[in-house]
């Protein structure tokens, strides 16, 4: 009864934050670059006067490749 049973210090454990982690690939960085070029082909069209293509060009910018490049592994 005399010992004293030593404890061992816990180490905190670290959490990963997985949010802060993320890494773009260069398939990642590809589709933001097409999808900047078609938003920028997009506007200058757009200021242009062409009301048929540019609206195309910008959702599909917008609406495609921008969410692949945050999406895509």
């Amino acid at each position: 009864m005399g010992k004293k049973a030593k404890k061992k210090k816990e180490r905190p454990v670290k959490k990963e934050a997985t949010l802060t982690t993320v890494k773009f690939s260069r398939k990642n960085t590809v589709f933001f670059g097409i999808g900047l070029v078609l938003i920028v082909i997009g506007f200058v069209l757009l200021a242009a006067g062409d009301i048929t293509l540019a609206p195309v060009l910008l959702v599909v910018g917008y609406l495609v490749f921008f969410p692949l490049g945050i999406l895509l592994k």
